[in-house]
C-alpha cells in the first residue's frame, strides 16, 4: 500500500476548517493593508535560489529539491517565496509601477529536512512582499501586519523578538568580528558551525547545539557594530512600533536563515511550551533586487509555514469556523423518485442550493439516518405519493416536523441557503 512521503502530510476534509480560516484571515489582512496577489511556478532556474539564498547557505547545500529536465537545464523546488516574487517583478517590469510594490502569496514550499511536528518537507507558506521603499516605517507595517496576522487568528501569548544585522558596507567588519571569537574556540563548535565559520559567521549565532550557544551567547552584538546609517534606521524602527503600541524584545542572535537579509530582521514566537519555537519572520533584503539583476531597489517582507500555524491554534485550542456543508438532502423511496431527486437536485444547485441525493439501494429509514450523520438541516422526500401529486416531503431534522409543499415552494423556501 503506498503511503504519502516522508515528511509530507494530506490535509484531510476535517483538517480543512483551519486552512481555511488562516486563508481567508490573511486574504482579508492584505486588502486591508493593500497587498495584491501573486503566484509564481512550483519550480525555478536552480541559479535563482544559489544566487539569492547564497552558495553557502544549509538550504543550498542540504535542502533543494534540485533535477535536470528534458531540456538539461537544471530546475529547483521552490525552497522559499521571496526570490521569486522579486525574480516575477523583474521579469515583468514591476518596478515601473507606482512604489512600494505590495504583493502576497500562498505557495507550496520544499525542504530536505528532518521531518518534525510543524516542519515538514512539503508546506505551505503565506509570505507578503513590499518592494521598492527602503523607510523603516515600510518595516513597522510589514511587522504590524504579521502581528495582526496572528491576533486575528486567535492566537495568544506571542512575542516580538527584533534585531538588525547591517548593511553590506557594515555587516563585513561585524563578521569579521564574530570570527575572531569563534576562531579561538573552534574545538567547541558543531561540524556545522566550523564550515559556517569561514563562509558566513552570522549563521554561528543561530546554531540551536549546547555547545555553540554559549559561544554564541557571549559573542560580539551586531547592534553595537552597525554604521551610522543602519543604527538611524533601527532607531526609527523601533519608534514606529512604539507608536503602533507593538511589544518587542531585541535579540542580539537573531539572524535569520537565509544570506539576502539586510538591517532589521524579526521573528514572531509563541510562549507556550511545546509549540515550535517560530512561527514566522522576515525581514529587510535590500540588496536582493539588484543581486539577481535589478537597480539598486529596497525591499522587506515576512513568511510563515501554515503548518506551524494550525499546530499553534490547536496547542492553544483555538476554535475556527466550520465550513458551509450542503444543508439539504433528497430522500427516494422508489426508482421513479430518484430519478425525480436527480432533477431536482439539479434545479436547487442551479438556484445555488447545496444539495446531496442520498445513495440508491437504500431504505427511507436508512437514507434519514445518513442524513443526520451528514449534517443535514433539511430534508426533501420523494415517494410514490409525491410523484402522483407533484409535491415534495420537506422534514426539518431539527425539530422533527415535515410538510407536503410544490417543487416551485421549495426552491423558494430554500433559498436562504444559497451560497454566494
Amino acid at each position: 500500500m503506498y503511503k504519502a512521503p516522508r515528511g509530507t502530510a494530506d490535509i484531510l476534509p476535517q483538517d480543512q476548517p483551519y486552512w481555511r480560516h488562516i486563508e481567508r484571515t490573511a486574504g482579508v489582512l492584505c486588502q486591508l493593508y493593500g497587498y495584491e496577489r501573486i503566484n509564481t511556478p512550483v519550480f525555478e532556474e536552480t541559479g535563482l535560489f544559489v544566487r539569492s539564498v547564497g552558495p553557502g547557505s544549509d538550504i543550498v547545500e542540504k535542502e533543494m529539491y534540485t533535477f535536470q529536465d528534458l531540456g538539461g537545464g537544471s530546475l529547483t523546488l521552490r525552497p522559499e517565496g521571496t526570490a521569486p516574487v522579486c525574480r516575477a517583478y523583474l521579469e515583468h517590469g514591476l518596478h515601473n509601477r507606482p512604489q512600494p510594490v505590495r504583493l502576497y502569496y500562498l505557495a507550496a514550499i520544499f525542504r530536505y529536512e528532518r521531518p518534525q511536528a510543524g516542519r515538514y518537507r512539503q508546506h505551505q507558506q503565506f509570505g507578503f512582499e513590499a518592494i521598492g521603499d527602503g523607510h523603516p516605517v515600510l518595516d513597522a507595517e510589514v511587522i504590524s501586519m504579521a502581528w495582526q496576522l496572528y491576533r486575528r487568528l486567535g492566537l495568544k501569548g506571542l512575542r516580538l523578538h527584533l534585531n538588525s544585522i547591517g548593511c553590506k558596507l557594515c555587516r563585513p567588519g561585524f563578521q569579521q568580528r564574530l570570527r575572531d571569537h569563534f576562531s579561538g574556540n573552534v574545538e567547541r563548535l558543531c561540524p556545522d558551525c566550523r564550515s559556517r565559520l569561514a563562509r558566513n559567521a552570522l549563521r554561528l549565532l543561530d546554531c540551536k547545539q549546547p555547545s555553540c550557544q554559549a559561544l554564541a551567547e557571549a559573542a560580539p552584538r551586531s547592534l553595537e557594530h552597525v554604521c551610522p546609517q543602519c543604527a538611524l534606521h533601527f532607531e526609527q524602527l523601533q519608534k514606529y512600533l512604539a507608536l503602533l503600541d507593538l511589544p518587542y524584545e531585541l535579540d542580539h542572535r537573531l539572524v535569520r536563515g537565509l544570506d539576502y537579509y539586510t538591517r532589521t530582521v524579526f521573528e514572531i514566537q509563541p510562549e507556550v511550551e511545546g509549540a515550535q519555537n517560530t512561527i514566522g519572520g522576515g525581514g529587510r533584503y535590500d540588496d536582493l533586487i539588484e543581486e539577481l539583476g535589478g537597480r539598486p531597489t529596497p525591499a522587506v517582507g515576512f513568511a510563515t509555514g501554515i503548518e506551524r500555524i494550525v499546530l499553534n491554534l490547536r496547542h492553544q485550542q483555538v476554535s475556527v469556523p466550520e465550513l458551509p456543508h450542503p444543508r439539504v438532502w433528497l430522500a427516494h423511496q422508489v426508482e421513479a423518485a430518484r430519478e425525480e431527486a436527480l432533477k431536482l437536485a439539479q434545479r436547487l444547485r442551479l438556484a445555488g442550493i447545496a444539495a446531496i441525493e442520498a445513495p440508491a439501494d437504500k431504505s427511507l429509514k436508512a437514507q434519514l439516518r445518513q442524513a443526520s450523520a451528514m449534517g443535514a438541516e433539511q430534508v426533501v422526500i420523494l415517494g410514490e405519493a409525491e410523484l402522483a401529486s407533484g409535491t415534495v416531503t420537506l422534514r426539518d431534522m431539527a425539530k422533527g416536523e415535515q410538510r407536503s409543499i410544490t417543487q416551485e415552494e421549495l426552491v423558494t423556501l430554500l433559498s436562504p441557503f444559497a451560497i454566494s
